[in-house]
């Protein structure tokens, strides 16, 4: 995981993280609409799965890339 994370650069994840994460930009981004729905515990659908982990896993491999650039950069 982490030789696959060196090879994107840390700004191109940053700008898909935040693009992806607060698309779509006119009405309720659906990250936030599918969090919702699973903490309200409505989150059954497939395609409502599938949204919420097209929608949050570039930011979940920033916040990878940044722990690991973290913990590298305290040894």
């Amino acid at each position: 995981m982490r030789k696959f994370l060196s090879y994107i650069p840390t700004p191109t994840l940053a700008i898909i993280a935040i693009i992806l994460a607060l698309a779509p930009f006119v009405s309720e981004p659906h990250l936030l609409q599918k969090l919702r729905m699973l903490f309200n515990d409505s989150l059954s659908r497939p395609i409502d799965i599938f949204d919420l982990f097209l929608h949050g896993i570039a930011l979940i491999l920033l916040l990878i890339k940044i722990f690991f650039m973290m913990k590298d950069k305290k040894h």
